[in-house]
């Protein structure tokens, strides 16, 4: 039986070679979004990446549904109200890390260091992607860190499977596979 969070070379072995020398740990993995996808595209990348992922981390998705809004809208309090949804998702624990404009920018072996420092605690790490329109502040009291993709603007779905591919490229640098270059 593997356990989240704990060393798990040797059901690693199987996959990279006990020469490695190298500790590895099933990431346990939450992605809380707002909104579902709208291109098939989407879609299917992030199953290609969930698939890609299943060695190295359990992985679930919360999609929540995004509060419809209109221009001259009160954007604030539309953000208030998804972050009230989003904060019932957080009441589980775990290492809580929002993805904001604003964040700690990382490169990809920074992010894995960070990913394995993280995970290898033992405890679930939960991201937060908000909607196109950002998340409150409020949600800042429940996160551990907030970190940021890059200093370019995306959609928050293109943004949420860039952080998936992020997450099997961050796998892959830790275990040494041939992926990163």
């Amino acid at each position: 039986m593997k356990k989240f969070g704990a060393p798990l070379r040797d059901s690693f072995r199987n996959f990279y070679g006990p020469e490695n020398g190298l500790l590895y740990y099933m990431f346990k993995i939450r992605i809380i979004t707002l909104g579902k996808f709208k291109e098939k595209a989407f879609k299917e990348l992030e199953d290609e990446y969930v698939k890609r992922l299943s060695p190295f981390a359990k992985l679930k998705i919360i999609e929540l549904p995004e509060i419809p809004y209109k221009d001259g809208q009160d954007i604030d309090n539309i953000k208030q109200r998804e972050a009230e949804k989003i904060a019932k998702q957080l009441l589980g624990g775990g290492i809580v890390i929002l993805l904001e404009e604003k964040g700690t920018l990382r490169n990809s072996q920074e992010f894995a260091a960070f990913l394995e420092r993280t995970g290898g605690l033992g405890k679930e790490v939960v991201f937060v992607i908000g909607s196109g329109i950002g998340l409150h502040d409020s949600l800042k009291q429940y996160s551990n860190y907030t970190i940021s993709l890059s200093p370019l603007t995306f959609t928050h779905n293109f943004a949420r499977v860039l952080l998936e591919e992020q997450i099997y490229r961050a796998c892959t640098i830790l275990v040494g596979k041939k992926y990163h270059k």
